[in-house]
């Protein structure tokens, strides 16, 4: 049923500043009264309206459209009023006012589609696609998001918790029949189903996994002695001179951030000043600057000067933290006489190019979207955020125990264990949260949504 005994809350739903249309959204149960207050005129459910919106003396502040949609079939599913008027900041503002005059509130960020939540109108992982789509920078992450928000990614959870009640189901109705458990435990069934479950899981981990990167993107560390071409290679990604490069050595004395996107693959890509001993006390506050930056990244490219590799590579690599996903990028191969070419291994990376002759910058490029598992521009990927992958890591472990339980007969032990991944699951949706949850979720959306 919809939460009717909730505040009615108002908004501006349209960004700030000077535009063409502005549009006020209203949602609650005073929502057709403040609109009843604002025209003369009588209005009908999903009608459009032309109608003067009228303050409180009768002056008319502005003219435009009124759309009314009733519960439970709004976006809130509550009583929803839209005013779409004039663009204009002031107008906005003075209609807002009246608005509020008439026995609204203010909305908070977020609670227009956290009324849609709790109204049962769309799941959180629906809801947090919501504000994806409108913070997409690329076409694929539209349509991934799109993906989520029409549910693709819900079906397979809630898929995976119908599965997980079934056989905790199985589970403890045989734990009831003591006689007979040492069968069930050894029979085969449950655990061909728990397996089932697991690979079912991993699947969707791997899409989510996509999504996750579409949505966030990647951070990639140019780490490098001076003069060794960080500064050349992220104007190459980039495409424009986003970078100062000179002959001087120690150019680049701050960090300097772009974002780009390889195929729909989003990339946050970080220059940093050269890494080396230093008396100037500014190239030795970029050079603190850059370390903190590389211990923060999802991955380096350590850019070596390739006409003298191995001095280079010794020392750079000592001044890195353990742990680093690191690809060893050799420039100026046009000096040294190299070929381009990539070697890849299970643990190590190396891509010969030449910046500065365009040589080889397409291996490097294949090589980022590979190293992460990007595939461009899939059909089944919807958009997914950092918590969703750690819930579905947290389910999966909960299964892997359920299995080693299994093994050593206690059912009792198995049945909590599938519980727990349940659980994990069902925090994806929102049919299990907590609500200071809804509240980190709800309060990073903008306002008048």
């Amino acid at each position: 049923m919809p939460q009717n005994t909730l505040d009615t809350i108002a908004a501006i739903a349209t960004p700030p500043g000077n535009g063409g249309v502005g549009i006020i959204r209203i949602s609650g149960v005073l929502a057709t009264q403040i609109a009843g207050h604002l025209t003369t005129k009588s209005f009908l459910p999903r009608q459009a309206l032309f109608t003067a919106f009228n303050d409180k003396d009768g002056s008319v502040i502005d003219s435009g459209i009124l759309l009314y949609f009733p519960n439970p079939s709004s976006y809130t599913g509550e009583d929803t009023i839209e005013l779409q008027g004039h663009g204009g900041t002031v107008v906005l503002d003075m209609l807002l006012r009246r608005v509020l005059s008439l026995g609204a509130r203010m909305a908070k960020p977020g609670e227009f589609t956290e009324r849609a939540f709790l109204n049962n109108k769309l799941d959180l992982a629906q809801a947090e696609a919501v504000a994806d789509l409108i913070e997409s920078s690329t076409e694929q992450s539209v349509r991934s998001s799109q993906k989520s928000m029409q549910g693709v990614f819900s079906k397979q959870i809630n898929a995976l918790v119908d599965q997980l009640t079934e056989l905790r189901m199985y589970v403890e109705a045989a734990i009831d029949f003591v006689d007979e458990e040492i069968d069930f435990l050894t029979d085969g069934i449950v655990e061909n189903k728990i397996n089932e479950i697991s690979k079912k899981i991993q699947k969707i981990q791997n899409t989510a996994q996509q999504g996750r990167l579409l949505r966030d993107g990647m951070t990639i560390v140019l780490a490098g002695k001076p003069n060794a071409g960080k500064s050349s290679l992220l104007n190459a990604l980039t495409g424009h001179e986003a970078a100062i490069v000179t002959e001087v050595a120690g150019t680049t004395r701050d960090i300097l951030r772009e974002r780009i996107q390889i195929d729909g693959m989003p990339l946050h890509i970080i220059d940093t000043a050269g890494l080396r001993e230093s008396d100037n006390i500014v190239e030795q506050e970029g050079i603190r600057r850059a370390h903190e930056e590389i211990r923060q990244a999802d991955k380096i490219l350590l850019i070596i000067d390739s006409t003298d590799p191995e001095t280079e590579t010794d020392s750079l690599l000592n001044t890195l933290p353990a742990g680093l996903d690191i690809t060893k990028v050799y420039n100026k191969i046009d000096l040294s006489g190299m070929q381009a070419q990539i070697i890849e291994s299970e643990h190590h990376s190396e891509i010969y190019l030449s910046i500065k002759q365009q040589t080889g910058i397409e291996l490097l490029t294949e090589h980022l979207k590979k190293s992460v598992g990007f595939k461009g521009e899939a059909d089944d990927v919807f958009i997914a955020r950092r918590r969703h992958i750690e819930a579905l890591s947290e389910s999966q472990q909960y299964i892997a125990c359920a299995k080693q339980q299994l093994k050593n007969q206690s059912g009792e032990l198995v049945a909590e264990d599938l519980r727990q991944a349940q659980n994990s699951l069902a925090e994806i949706t929102g049919t299990f949260s907590s609500d200071d949850l809804l509240g980190k979720i709800f309060g990073s959306f903008c306002i008048g949504k």
